[in-house]
């Protein structure tokens, strides 16, 4: 039941717990019981917003690869901590390999995105090396949950 519930809010975090209830077969009251149990285990992590960069003039998305040098903790936990109040930082992820740091960024224009490199990344002494690849064209994925729970209920 539970993973029904989260396959369903996944879809539509405003679904009302009315709406829940009803797609789910249970009362509402056990419904929102089950949402609560999710949120305060950690299960269900928030609701976001999602805003649409190219509508509010960030059309243009890239990925940056950033190596720094030398990878220790004093100097990666101010640059993380910079790279994320930037406001056309999207995400970061900390990784292995050659690169420590994939960086997805929106911004107005190329003028926008070389200050950007130059001014808030390859200025820092901890940077050595920044990598720029352009977005053409992003998808959502999912969902999250494991695939068998949902052979499973729809009985395929």
């Amino acid at each position: 039941m539970d993973l029904h519930i989260l396959r369903l809010l996944q879809n539509d975090a405003r679904t009302t717990y009315r709406e829940l209830a009803a797609e789910v077969g249970v009362a509402p009251s056990t419904c929102l019981d089950r949402v609560t149990r999710l949120r305060r285990s950690g299960v269900i992590l928030g609701q976001q917003l999602r805003l649409d960069p190219a509508r509010l003039g960030r059309g243009l998305e890239a990925l940056l690869s950033v190596q720094v040098r030398p990878h220790r903790r004093e100097l990666i936990g101010p640059f993380v901590e910079r790279i994320r109040t930037l406001p056309e930082s999207r995400a970061l992820f900390h990784l292995t390999g050659p690169d420590d740091y994939l960086v997805h960024v929106a911004v107005t224009d190329t003028a926008d995105l070389q200050r950007l490199v130059l001014d808030e990344f390859t200025s820092r002494r901890e940077v050595a090396r920044v990598e720029t690849r352009l977005i053409f064209q992003q998808w959502e994925c999912g969902p999250l949950l494991p695939p068998a729970a949902e052979s499973a209920e729809s009985g395929h």
